[in-house]
């Protein structure tokens, strides 16, 4: 499964961050940011990811997340 959202965050020790925060509670996914792309792509690629919940962990994190249609 992929989800792909787009988010608000601009700087690499921010996307660090938040891919830490993200893998604890997706230990087996592969999380990306594209900070290069004008959406601030977050890519989160595993079987078991919930959107809603990675929505709410980077809203936490202080940053705007919704998932890219």
């Amino acid at each position: 499964m992929v989800e792909v959202f787009k988010t608000n965050v601009q700087q690499e020790t921010h996307s660090e961050k938040m891919v830490t925060q993200l893998l604890y509670h997706f230990p087996n996914s592969r999380i990306s940011f594209d900070l290069e792309d004008c959406d601030k792509i977050l890519r989160v690629e595993g079987n078991q990811i919930c959107p809603d919940t990675i929505i709410k962990l980077v809203r936490e994190g202080g940053f705007e997340c919704r998932i890219l249609e």
